[in-house]
């Protein structure tokens, strides 16, 4: 990145972390069960509820112990689940009409990060109706009060139970809109880790490694408080003592019920402090091939972690001493170091792929403008990159180089022929 850009990112990042404590915060409130959101929402008058979802959880039938809590405190309610995952603006618009048609009050995300995002979305085109989600894009482009708005996560991992985002895509350009606002931040939670309790393997795994990467991310950054600190401290350790847990036993509600609680925590930490170009660039391979937001960060964690190399060690290590994967008296490299081994294994065990395949070269430089464009100046990484240098990060995950070089250790040499 050139030096007059790079003085603007560093300049507003600063200016951004300076006027953190005067931005209007807040944490959803916590409500352990749907019988206890049925009673909530009875006693605020909201009578009739739009609940999005998709055809995933319906299917299961887990909505029913969410409607059957609504019908004991008589909320009427109507089902919108036709989201998919990366959910469009077509899907936004479909549940923005469903809530206007049936007379709703109340909306209820029910579901993963992706129906959170469109309930989120959707609340937004209800408070806006003149303001397209094209325009919604970026910062603070909403500020308006959005219907009453539930969020119950059916995965321990996007954490968008608690944030002030929703990320939508364009189905037309297969680009993705990050929208952000403190109106999208749900007004309750629902932590219910019964409905978290039939996750296939897959999912359970990469929302686990989606919420440690929020962790990682908001801790390695330069807005960091002693609050979000301390948020993503606790999520990680959570994850690294429960994530496994969770994977290799679907039953085991301890473990469950603490990963919701990381999921939580991380969302807290990244909802305040940010996330990085590990994100960026996961948003833009989601709107371009599909790729599901979790699997995406899971597989592009290390890498950045790696690439920062010394600018993001002092934290990192931090972290890695905090957590316990690291000796108290540990040198940051060292510390830093047995994190990212720590993250490499977590993803093999839990048979998450060490690359991303089917990365068109011909697609890399519209999606590494789009990543540039979204992460900076906002995003406050420990190392700036622009658009060039970040796609370079599309070839060594897409395979330029594997995750391991032979002995379990990266090549230095092959890792800057990569890049170059």
């Amino acid at each position: 990145m050139n030096g007059i850009r790079r003085i603007y990112c560093r300049a507003f990042q600063l200016c951004f972390r300076a006027a953190l404590p005067l931005l209007p915060y807040r944490e959803p409130k916590i409500l352990d069960s749907m019988e206890e959101l049925g009673r909530v929402l009875a006693e605020k008058g909201r009578d009739r509820a739009l609940i999005v979802t998709d055809k995933g959880i319906s299917g299961l039938g887990l909505v029913k112990q969410l409607t059957h809590a609504l019908e004991k405190s008589g909320i009427a309610y109507t089902v919108y689940d036709e989201t998919i995952p990366n959910p469009t603006i077509d899907n936004v618009e479909q549940a923005r009409e469903r809530y206007l048609e049936n007379g709703c009050n109340a909306i209820i995300a029910f579901g993963g990060g992706s129906s959170i995002d469109c309930a989120k979305a959707a609340g937004a085109r209800i408070a806006k109706p003149r303001q397209s989600v094209q325009k919604m894009r970026g910062l603070l482009k909403i500020r308006k009060k959005l219907p009453l708005l539930v969020a119950i996560p059916t995965t321990a991992g996007t954490g968008s139970e608690t944030t002030l985002a929703a990320v939508i895509t364009d189905a037309e350009t297969h680009h993705k809109y990050p929208i952000n606002d403190f109106s999208l931040i749900p007004r309750y939670a629902v932590l219910d880790y019964r409905v978290t309790t039939g996750l296939p393997k897959h999912i359970t795994s990469t929302t686990g490694m989606d919420a440690l990467t929020h962790a990682v991310e908001a801790y390695i950054g330069g807005s960091t408080t002693k609050h979000t600190r301390r948020m993503a401290e606790e999520a990680v350790r959570l994850i690294r003592a429960y994530l496994k847990r969770a994977y290799d036993d679907r039953t085991d509600t301890e473990a469950r019920e603490q990963m919701l609680r990381a999921a939580y925590c991380a969302g807290i930490a990244f909802t305040q402090s940010y996330v990085g170009y590990v994100h960026g660039v996961a948003h833009s391979l989601g709107g371009r091939y599909g790729i599901p937001h979790g699997l995406a960060n899971a597989v592009i964690l290390p890498y950045f972690l790696e690439r920062y190399g010394k600018s993001c060690e002092k934290r990192l290590g931090r972290l890695a001493r905090a957590c316990g994967m690291a000796p108290a008296d540990a040198d940051d490299h060292g510390a830093a170091q047995s994190f990212i081994s720590w993250v490499w294994e977590m993803n093999r065990s839990m048979n998450i792929p060490e690359r991303i395949d089917g990365i068109r070269e011909e697609d890399i430089p519209q999606m590494a403008a789009h990543a540039d464009k979204e992460s900076n100046p906002l995003y406050p990484v420990p190392c700036l990159m622009d658009a060039k240098e970040l796609a370079a990060m599309y070839k060594v995950i897409g395979g330029a180089e594997t995750a391991y070089a032979k002995g379990n250790e990266r090549s230095g040499q092959k890792w800057k022929s990569a890049l170059s």
